[in-house]
């Protein structure tokens, strides 16, 4: 096994200590067709962080298939997995987040699946980050929930929130993915972000629910270093510009103030 350098954990960890922000392109591959219609020569050209690629419906045989072609129209831009299942891991991509579902305590996404891909993601040169992944939103129950057979932790159990995201890191897991959940109406809430982000002091991802520049910059202002978004720009394919052209403006303004 060649082991790829570490150019995923080095930026995610540059942007935590920076205090500098990023920005994931979900792209669900159910819905590929969708993405390979945008303007990818710009999109190449952008200050894009990453592409996840992952669902939590997709079973079907093509996967391979569609990280190819994502990692060809990605040109640069690290294409990381973000597994649903053992049939999301592709040798293509650059990258997975080895995810553990610790808010739920369903043992075949706490353990299971990722027993069942231990073999394959160990003899690929996948740059590997092992995640602690929690639910959390204000009770909506999205497909995410459905699929893992788990409930999300409501926001208002903040104490709850911090123990469990602690104790994924005392076991290991170097990186922290708050999800509210695909299309969520309420995001994970600031105060959760902020709390989580001082307990851990390590890269802290959210995602589920941002739909708007209002949403993102709270998420940036509250303490996540990476952003991801996906079902907005299924809806609007500018939104993904307008993002990034946001992001760029806010990691200038850290220097100039």
């Amino acid at each position: 096994m060649k082991s790829k350098k570490k150019v995923i954990a080095k930026t995610l960890k540059a942007l935590s200590k920076q205090n500098k922000k990023g920005i994931a392109w979900l792209i669900d591959p159910d819905k590929f067709s969708l993405a390979g219609g945008l303007n990818w020569d710009r999109i190449q050209n952008s200050s894009l962080d990453f592409i996840f690629v992952g669902g939590s419906h997709f079973d079907q045989d093509n996967f391979e298939e569609i990280i190819s072609q994502v990692k060809k129209l990605a040109k640069d831009i690290p294409v990381v997995l973000f597994p649903g299942s053992k049939l999301q891991v592709s040798s293509i991509a650059d990258g997975i987040l080895f995810l553990s579902l610790i808010s739920g305590r369903n043992p075949d996404y706490l353990i299971s699946q990722q027993v069942k891909a231990a073999k394959k993601v160990h003899s690929s040169n996948l740059e590997v980050l092992p995640t602690a992944y929690l639910l959390v939103n204000d009770g909506e129950i999205k497909s995410v929930h459905r699929e893992s057979n788990t409930l999300p932790i409501p926001n208002s159990n903040e104490e709850l929130i911090i123990s469990t995201a602690l104790a994924g890191k005392l076991l290991g897991m170097d990186y922290c993915f708050l999800d509210a959940g695909s299309g969520a109406k309420n995001t994970v809430s600031p105060s959760v972000i902020s709390s989580v982000k001082k307990h851990l002091n390590s890269p802290l991802i959210i995602g589920g629910g941002i739909d708007s520049l209002q949403k993102i910059n709270q998420a940036f202002e509250s303490g996540a270093d990476l952003v991801v978004i996906g079902n907005q720009i299924e809806k609007d394919p500018d939104f993904l510009s307008e993002v990034l052209s946001f992001k760029d403006w806010y990691n200038q303004s850290l220097h100039v103030n």
